[in-house]
């Protein structure tokens, strides 16, 4: 049995996550950019679960039809920058896996997250600045490609791709 935590992602569409990761190519600091653009809807499910998890993963991917996503601001995150995603159905479904979860998750994933994408990261809050203003001066809200959901398993740094379900159901969450 493997007790590596696990991390739950939303995958975006292909041009959404193309986009992504050339921005976090360009700011994210090399030497700390391990794992490509992603949206965390878990940071730390029990590694010893990753039957449910997978099973409970595959169930919603089935039920629900991709979620309507956009891309909202520009945010600053302590010392880096991030896209906030506005994505009430997305929320929803991340709802519905966390009450099938109830007493396995940690504090840090009980409560509501803040969507986003993150694309720097543990720089000097000179260049977040920096960044942020320059994003943000061209900046304009838009759709973003929410495809489906997916399980990582976090080896201190890298993540071990568990699986990847895409969204094939007629349901609309939220």
């Amino acid at each position: 049995m493997r007790r590596e935590p696990i991390i739950m992602t939303a995958t975006m569409g292909a041009a959404d996550q193309a986009w992504a990761d050339g921005l976090r190519r360009a700011h994210y600091p090399a030497d700390r950019n391990v794992v490509e653009a992603h949206v965390t809807l878990f940071h730390h499910l029990p590694g010893p679960y990753e039957g449910e998890l997978i099973a409970r993963t595959r169930a919603l991917a089935r039920e629900f039809a991709p979620p309507p996503a956009r891309l909202s601001e520009v945010m600053r995150m302590g010392n880096g920058v991030a896209f906030r995603i506005h994505s009430p159905g997305l929320l929803a479904i991340r709802a519905m896996m966390a009450d099938g979860l109830h007493g396995l998750l940690t504090a840090q994933d009980q409560g509501t997250p803040r969507l986003h994408i993150t694309v720097q990261n543990k720089v000097e809050a000179a260049t977040a600045r920096a960044l942020h203003a320059a994003l943000s001066a061209s900046f304009t809200p838009r759709p973003l490609s929410i495809s489906g959901l997916a399980l990582h398993r976090y080896l201190g740094g890298p993540w071990e791709p568990i699986g990847n379900w895409p969204f094939r159901g007629k349901a609309a969450a939220g």
